[in-house]
């Protein structure tokens, strides 16, 4: 989910573990590959056509448009619907990242399109591809992965330095995580109507992980399994983490389900997206995640939640 789809997004959405295979390969089944060596082969090891200088571009991912903004903002000639960052960004939009407007997307004549393997239906990308459009997919599971992956992606793009942004970003984080075990377990739903949590192998599992906190269900056979709300309850998660997208978890909406667990809020855009926003996610999430409250029924007078601080409250031990 790295920044795909709006946060009040219909019922109807349906993450890429539930979608019907697009074709031989779907978005559920990223290979689990080395970064390749080769700079014209992309996360997925396809090969792709580049020019010998990239001039237009589209992205299909809200986090890879910020990228691509923040380094080379002149090459972005369309993005999705849903692209929210930078909020002056002024081009061409091609619908959202799980359907777009492909004949919207050849009009834009583009030299590369940018893509991610669990974000964009694989289907769409083919079709692209067979109409000799230029594709590179993304596809890291951790965040030591996304800066490789992004680092490759720009170059890809054209860009033969690392951008500073990206190297802070990766200063940010280097000393998150030393192999201790995780302080807390929490589950971490993205949906509601059926009840969807993040599973194995996510990027949002790693972030957390480096940041002292375990995934009660980061041992299951699927990346967003559904579940019961009976079974996030029970699933031994002593915190339950509520991002704000793709599903608009808020005060109001999440914690009252969630009665004896401590409820943490945060921002989606900082657990999912891989990008600039890197730069300011861990500061922002740790004081997030130490801010949990008791779920529950709301206290007299208060929104759900409001029940004061939890009581093991405080900053998740980064190691």
């Amino acid at each position: 989910m790295p920044g795909g789809g709006p946060a009040d997004a219909p019922v109807t959405y349906v993450p890429p573990d539930a979608q019907p295979p697009p074709g031989p390969a779907t978005a559920t089944t990223i290979p689990t590959v080395a970064p390749p060596l080769d700079p014209d082969v992309d996360d997925l090891g396809t090969r792709v056509p580049l020019p010998g200088r990239v001039r237009r571009v589209v992205s299909l991912v809200p986090s890879l448009t910020e990228s691509v903004a923040a380094t080379v903002p002149g090459l972005l000639v369309g993005a999705t619907d849903y692209c929210t960052h930078p909020a002056d960004l002024a081009v061409a939009r091609v619908g959202g990242s799980k359907y777009p407007d492909l004949d919207r997307v050849r009009a834009l004549a583009p030299d590369l399109v940018l893509a991610n393997a669990e974000e964009n239906r694989l289907s769409d990308l083919a079709a692209l591809r067979a109409a000799g459009v230029a594709v590179w997919v993304t596809g890291p599971t951790t965040l030591a992965g996304a800066f490789t992956s992004l680092r490759r992606m720009l170059h890809a793009c054209g860009v033969p330095a690392t951008p500073v942004w990206l190297d802070e970003a990766r200063r940010a984080w280097s000393s998150t995580y030393d192999g201790s075990a995780p302080a807390r377990t929490a589950a971490v739903p993205i949906w509601r109507r059926p009840w969807m949590v993040v599973g194995s192998g996510t990027f949002a599992g790693d972030v957390l992980r480096r940041l002292g906190v375990g995934n009660a269900y980061g041992d299951a056979g699927a990346r967003y399994p559904t579940v019961t709300l009976d079974d996030i309850r029970s699933s031994g998660a002593d915190l339950v983490v509520l991002p704000d997208e793709p599903y608009a978890f808020s005060a109001t909406d999440g914690p009252a389900d969630f009665p004896g667990l401590d409820v943490a809020l945060v921002s989606g855009r900082h657990l999912t997206w891989y990008g600039p926003s890197l730069l300011e996610a861990r500061d922002l999430l740790e004081r997030q995640l130490g801010a949990a409250v008791r779920g529950g029924p709301p206290a007299a007078g208060g929104p759900p939640g409001a029940g004061g601080p939890a009581a093991t409250g405080g900053p998740p031990a980064a190691g």
